[in-house]
Parts: structure tokens; sequence; C-alpha cells
């Protein structure tokens, strides 16, 4: 830190001058004389208790009592600096010669104060009272631009450091800080070493500078680092600056991230189970001003592994860029659900304490803004499985869009769009295409269901609004429609019930083979309502309608199943509902309907019938009305007589025709 060093430098090159004084002048006049100096260079008051011991050989030095230097008037009144004593021995040939080169400088149980305050002043920004330059008997340069010096050995021993943010309300606590610095050449490489207590972890660090000086003038240098905290571990190698820039290949790796944010001095995020196990990172990194790129990278976490390059630009709202890749994900272990008994083979039952009413933490999609490209050969998640999977997420002033380009599903394809927005009271969308997913593989994973085979094209455009899953879909609207192809519903033989009446024609081993069903509906309010549902199959056809109410997870459905001629039902028709909560519905037969229906197909029978003799006897009435025309009936006369009479008469005119008479 460059306000420390600026303390260390200024008390080197006092170090002469304390030396040539402490013979001639009384202690405290000389303790005076250096915190007056120290006071010039750092702005601060500079306390020296205890004598001043000099030393003139092997080594010219001195070493000091208790030293103290005052806080930032703004900050806690504890000095920002307080320690038991400070020692520092020179090179004595060395600084004949005009060189500075420190053979050992150490500080004895410092106790060390950082704050940093609301408005973001910090309490290490020091400033010169007074110029130190040679007008005033100093050296030229100035502490911020040192004189060049060698350091053989630096160390920090039983130190400890505090640092406060008070716009936060935080408090971290080092302790134990045991620190070891080399600087054998000003220009050529330093050493730093240290280790500590972080609240209550163990902490160790060491860090090498490949050029020292050209790095403290803001030049751009070789840095390697390490550090490990609380079973985490870190390395930086590359080149880095004080502008600040970095360039280089980093490694980070955490074992127990509970520990590790413990020792951080923050709560430990709720990671799902899996994520808070091993989680390690590395690829090649670089800095400069706002922008972070990492590039070759390789991220491994909850038993996956990521590769990929990412870009983070901070000039404003943080934005992250990035195109990942992996050969398979899986993130089953990340879900609280546990798998167990259902209504099929290895399906989940669910709880029937209706949608979670949890808020959704929508807050943090305006953290930043993103665009993320991802391809793998396999996803699992959820409690889904799907194979090859290519998609790509953009956040934009917390409105999340997922892109499905391109997602393989249970021998089928999914594509389309998925939108989470966290504007105003939040929403959720879904625009999707579904082609030939296989059902039963799908509800299994989905839904804990087997019961229903065959592969199923879907077409569905969603829009539910509220911060919780309750509300979303009680909120539900939208449209969409449903097909598949042959198949088979389990649990259930439709055909067997019509033939018989009989509703036990249900459970283990019942079944009902199709050849086809489709359906369109629309969605309100979290209700879906369909009326047109087709169902054919080889010994029957069935006709459906009903709502489906999503949002209280309940079903109110009419089926009405046709036995086809030939089946031994002879064209029965038995309407069958289905009511009740979708977890376990109740089937019942609607006896009364079906008598119903034939009462109005008895009186449709006679209404024909009616119609029929009313439509004959106006058929017979216009008949007669045209003969008795054509046969010029008379009055009082019959048809019949009239007929009699106009045969005769034509038999008459024909005989008289015959025989010539008149």
């Amino acid at each position: 830190m460059r306000w420390l060093l600026r303390i260390v430098l200024s008390l080197i090159l006092l170090i002469g001058l304390l030396v040539g004084t402490l013979f001639l002048l009384p202690a405290d006049k000389v303790a005076g004389l250096a915190s007056d100096k120290l006071r010039e260079a750092t702005g601060r008051e500079v306390t020296l208790s205890g004598r001043l011991s000099p030393s003139l050989w092997p080594q010219i030095g001195v070493a000091t009592g208790p030293i103290s230097i005052s806080n930032a008037g703004w900050a806690d009144q504890t000095p920002i600096l307080a320690a038991d004593g400070m020692s520092v021995g020179l090179d004595l040939m060395a600084l004949l010669g005009g060189d500075i080169r420190v053979d050992e400088i150490a500080l004895r149980r410092p106790r060390i104060l950082l704050e940093k305050a609301v408005d973001g002043r910090v309490n290490w920004a020091l400033a010169k009272t007074e110029s130190t330059g040679a007008g005033n008997g100093g050296d030229s340069a100035a502490p911020d631009t040192p004189r060049p010096f060698a350091l053989e050995k630096a160390t920090i021993a039983d130190a400890s450091l505090t640092y406060i943010d008070h716009a936060t309300g935080t408090r971290q606590q080092i302790e134990g800080l045991n620190l070891t610095a080399r600087l054998p050449e000003y220009h050529g490489p330093a050493d730093l070493a240290l280790s500590a207590r972080l609240n209550g972890q163990d902490l160790e660090a060491t860090a090498r500078v490949a050029a020292f000086g050209p790095f403290l003038a803001g030049e751009t240098a070789g840095l390697t680092a390490e550090i490990s905290l609380a079973g985490a571990r870190g390395r930086f190698d590359g080149q880095a600056g004080l502008a600040p820039s970095a360039s280089g290949r980093v490694e980070a790796e955490a074992r127990d991230i509970a520990a590790l944010f413990s020792a951080l001095g923050q709560p430990a995020p709720d990671l799902p189970k899996g994520m808070d196990r091993r989680m390690a990172a590395e690829g090649q990194i670089s800095f400069a001003g706002s922008k972070l790129s990492l590039r070759n990278a390789t991220v491994q976490a909850a038993g996956n592994t990521v590769t990929g390059q990412a870009d983070l630009d901070l000039a404003a709202k943080p934005r992250v860029t990035a195109a990942l890749a992996a050969s398979s994900l899986d993130f089953t272990t990340l879900s609280d659900k546990t798998a167990g008994g259902g209504s099929g083979a290895g399906g989940r039952k669910t709880s029937g304490a209706g949608w979670p009413e949890t808020p959704f933490d929508l807050g943090t999609l305006g953290a930043l803004d993103a665009d993320v490209t991802l391809t793998t050969d396999s996803l699992s998640a959820g409690g889904l499985h799907l194979g090859a999977t290519d998609l790509r997420a953009q956040l934009v002033d917390r409105r999340l869009a997922i892109t499905l380009n391109r997602v393989a599903a249970y021998d089928g394809a999914v594509s389309g769009t998925l939108v989470l927005n966290g504007r105003g009271d939040g929403s959720v969308g879904a625009d999707l295409t579904i082609a030939r997913v296989g059902m039963q593989a799908l509800l299994r994973d989905l839904a804990g269901y087997d019961r229903l085979l065959g592969a199923a094209d879907l077409r569905l455009n969603l829009l539910g609004a509220g911060r919780s899953m309750a509300a979303v879909m009680g909120s539900l609207s939208g449209e969409g429609a449903v097909s598949f192809g042959k198949g088979e519903l389990r649990g259930l033989d439709l055909a067997g019930m019509l033939r018989n009446l009989d509703l036990s024609y249900m459970g283990e081993g019942s079944k009902t083979i199709f050849d086809a069903i489709s359906a369109s509906f629309t969605i309100r309010n979290g209700v879906l309502h369909n009326d047109d549902l087709t169902f054919s199959a080889p010994l029957m056809a069935a006709e459906g309608h009903g709502a489906v109410d999503l949002g209280r997870q309940r079903l109110d459905y009419r089926l009405r199943p046709t036995a086809l001629p030939g089946s031994d039902g002879k064209g029965l028709r038995v309407p069958l509902m289905i009511t009740g909560p979708w977890e376990d519905p109740k089937f019942n037969l609607d006896l009364e309907a079906l008598a119903r229906e034939e009462l109005e197909l008895e009186q449709k029978r006679k209404d024909l019938e009616e119609r029929a003799r009313a439509e004959t006897d106006k058929a017979r009435e216009k008949a007669e009305q045209r003969a008795a025309e054509e046969l010029g009936r008379k009055e009082g006369e019959s048809l019949e007589d009239a007929l009699r009479r106009k045969v005769e008469e034509e038999a008459v005119r024909g005989l008289r025709n015959l025989f010539g008479g008149n």
C-alpha cells in the first residue's frame, strides 16, 4: 500500500538524521524531530514513545518504542496504525556511497485500522502538509516517486488489521498477520509472503513482482501470486500494473463455499445442493480499464465442466457476453425434489398442496445485462433429460429471454422462446413448438405420470403474470394445439367400460390403444378450455370437451366414447365424466346424460316419423288433387267413381272410333 510505503521510506530517510543527532540532542527532541518529519510526509500526527536506540555497527539503524499514526478526522479515534515498536537497519557502506540499502526493517505487533466512509472516503488516503523537496533540505524525490532503494528483508510480526465499511456496516478482522518482504534490487524482483487468521480461517499468500521499480512507476511488470483461504486457493501468473491492469493465466478452486464466505465475513449464499461443494475455474484473463476478458476458460461446478470465453464490461451497468460449451450438463443434484412413488414406475408423486406461493427473487435480474450462448450434447435439470441443446440467453433491463434454437428431447425436438420478465410485477411467457416428443418419458420425468404412450406434436403460446408460481399459473392466458399418432393409454379400458357400462375397467392391466388424438385449446385466467378433442381407436371413437383449471389443479372434463359397430357395443355412446384434482381424478359414467340422450333420440325418432307421415299425407293429397283434375271429377263424386266413369267414357269413345260411328 502506498501509504505504508510512504511511511517506511520517510523513516529510512530520517535514519541518517536521527543517528547523527541522537548523540547530540535529548531523546525527546529527537523524537519530536522525527515526528515532525513523518507528519510532513503523511499529513497525520505521528507519536514516537519511549527511547530511540541507535546503532552504528555493523549496520546503521535505529529502534523505536511504541509508535502510532493518527486516523483521519472523520474516522474512528483509534489510530490508523499503532505498533509496539519499529526498527530499521541500513547498509552503512552503501549509504556512504549514496545508495539506500535496507538490511532489515521490522514492525512489531502493529494494529492497523482501515475505514471507508459512507460517502466513499478512505482513511488511508494520506496528504503531505508541506513539500519535502530540496528547498526544505529533503530529498528531491517525493515519497510517491521514491528514490531507488533495496530491501534485504522487511518483517511484520503478529499484526492485526481491521477493515470497517460504514456504508455496508461490515467489519473484517485479520489476526496473527505475519509478513515478510524482500527487494534485493530496486529494479529487480520483489517477493512477499504472509500468513494470518481471517475471521477464524487460515490465510496464506505469496507474490512476486518481476520488476519492482517499473511496477511502482506505473509500468506493467511480471506478477505471480498465490493465495489460500479456508480450503480455497487461487493463482495468477502473468503481467500486471497499478493502473490497474492485468493479463495472464488464473486458476481458482474452492472446496467449502460456506467456510470461504464465513472467512470473508459474508453470509453463505443459499446455493442448491451440489453447488456448495467443489468449484474450480481456470483460463487466460485480461483486465484493463473497465473491461475484463476470459479466454480458454474451464469452469467446474456440481460435477459439470463448461468451457468457453466471456467478457465483462463494467463501464456503466455490468454486461456479460459469453459463449459456453459442454459435453454434458447434469443439474439433477441441484434439485430439492426427491424421487418417490408415483402413479407409475419411477414417477414422483405431487404433494397436492397447490403451486408454491414463495415469491420469485427477480431482483437479481437487474444486477447486470447479459448475452450468453450455450451448446451441450446433453442436459439434465429439474427432472428433465434433454439431448443436444443449443440455446441463447439474453438479459436486458431485467428481462431474460431464452431462445431454444435446437433442443433434442425424448426422441423429438423443441424450439421456441422462454421469457422471464422482472419488470413491474413480473411475468413469464413461452412460445414453443414441440415435435414428435415421446410423452411417456416426458410426463414421467416432469410429473411422475407414465400411463400415456405415444409421440406428440404441440404448439404452445402462454403468458402469465405474478411474482410466485401460484400467481403465474392462476393468471395464465394463451392458446395451443396438440396431436398424437398411434399410442396407448394405460390404466383405463374405455372400450371395456363402454361395452359393459362398468367403471371397474380401470387400474393395472387396463389399457386403451388409440390411433390418433387431436385437440386445440385456449387459456384464460389460468383455466384451459377445449371443445374439439377427437380420439380414434380400433374399437371406438370419442369426442371431448371441458376445462382444466391450471391454477387450482382441477379437472372438469367430459369424454364421449362411442363403441364402433362390430365391437359388440353396437354403436353405444356413454359419456364419461373426469372431475376433481388432477393428482387424483374421479371417473364416472354419466348414465343420467345417457338416458337423457336416449330420450332425446327417441323424441327425434318420433319427430321424424311424424314429419314423414305429414309429408306422405301431403303428397297423397297433391296426387289426388291432380288426378281429380285430370279425371274431371264431378261434385259429390268419389275419386274411384270418377276414375270408373272416365274409363267407361274412354272405352265407349274407343269403340265408336273403331266402328266409325258418331
